[in-house]
């Protein structure tokens, strides 16, 4: 039912992104210059269908094959396809084909627009609940995107199961959807409008913990997040008492992340070189990492460092020899009692 609802609201309900009627399926983030440069090279009538929440450009993606789960109209999709350049690619999945069709329709006006002598985008009719039968090889991509699209269906494991099995060896998943405080009674999400409005479908934040875990992603991390309003009113009485989220989320497919911050003494030092990005790196809400200047981490923020395609702009220092327990500042050091309460300087060190 749930894919019925979102192909009628997406494909015949809805005429453009104005007609909304909250802002759960708006983004509210600036972006940055470079994706304005990048956003402003979109064909208008794909920018008027889109209905995003979040920016879901990831950090050094140049040469990066590119999976965008639910991606519309397709703005993700071309603003990315600048970004990765002639020699990477972006693969778009929907299952709306008003949607679709509007993706399609401009394929070869970007590809002209951008200077590129062959499309680097491609767009598949599909249910992002059934990635495995659309044909896509395993392993093959090195960033996967969605955009407020996982709230729409009802199999949210079989997408964070698919999608971990599709990424590379160091890949990842960063994408941006809609969370509720407390789990939505489940009578609301046949409701089309709070469904079509990415509400009703929304994960209990503890809930995407555990299924982003058991599918084999660690230790997610939170990049963004936003309160959400709900300016309807019949919209907001359905849904009293309910506090809902938009935000983005990087989830790394990396083997030996532990359950906790464990501290090894390790450090690293940004070098400034990824583009955008040139002052500092924010690999997450609690990493604000400058460049040049020496930033304490856990293993575990080491190993998405170190082991993925952001090594090549760090210097690390340290390995995994010796422990000195949970980092400093991401928890007790020692569940007993007396243990000794540990600080740490915000300007020196990262929670993780």
């Amino acid at each position: 039912m749930n894919l019925e609802n979102s192909r009628d609201y997406y494909g015949k309900v809805l005429g453009g992104s104005a007609d909304l009627r909250t802002d759960a399926c708006c983004t509210a983030e600036a972006p940055a210059p470079h994706i304005r440069t990048a956003l402003a090279a979109v064909h208008p009538e794909v920018k008027a269908r889109y209905y995003g929440c979040g920016l879901v450009v990831p950090e050094a993606i140049e040469g990066a094959h590119i999976l965008d789960l639910g991606s519309g109209s397709g703005q993700d999709a071309y603003i990315l396809a600048q970004l990765v350049g002639e020699k990477g690619s972006v693969t778009g999945v929907d299952a709306t084909p008003e949607q679709l069709a509007v993706a399609n329709d401009h394929l070869e006006w970007h590809r002209e627009r951008f200077g590129y002598a062959k499309s680097n985008v491609r767009f598949v009719e599909g249910d992002i609940e059934k990635l495995d039968q659309l044909g896509l090889e395993e392993a093959s991509f090195d960033v996967i995107v969605s955009n407020c699209v996982i709230n729409l269906v009802a199999d949210k494991a079989a997408v964070f199961a698919a999608a971990h099995k599709l990424l590379k060896p160091g890949g990842e998943l960063y994408f941006s959807d809609v969370y509720a405080d407390r789990r939505v009674p489940a009578h609301l999400l046949n409701d089309p409008v709070l469904h079509g409005e990415c509400l009703s479908g929304a994960l209990y934040w503890g809930d995407f913990d555990r299924l982003a875990k058991e599918a084999g992603f660690a230790d997610p991390r939170l990049v963004t997040d936003r309160p959400l309003g709900i300016n309807d009113a019949e919209a907001a009485a359905k849904l009293e008492g309910i506090a809902f989220h938009s935000a983005t989320f990087r989830l790394f497919k990396l083997d030996g992340l532990e359950p906790q911050c464990e501290d090894y003494g390790q450090a690293v030092r940004y070098k400034g070189t990824i583009a955008g990005a040139e002052r500092a790196f924010d690999l997450d809400e609690h990493h604000h990492i400058e460049a040049g200047r020496m930033f304490a981490v856990c293993g575990n923020t080491w190993k998405m460092l170190a082991e993925t395609r952001l090594a090549e702009h760090f210097e690390f220092f340290g390995d995994f020899s010796r422990h000195f327990g949970v980092f400093p500042g991401c928890g007790t050091n020692s569940p007993f009692a007396g243990a000794a309460d540990v600080t740490v300087s915000a300007e020196s060190s990262g929670c993780c």
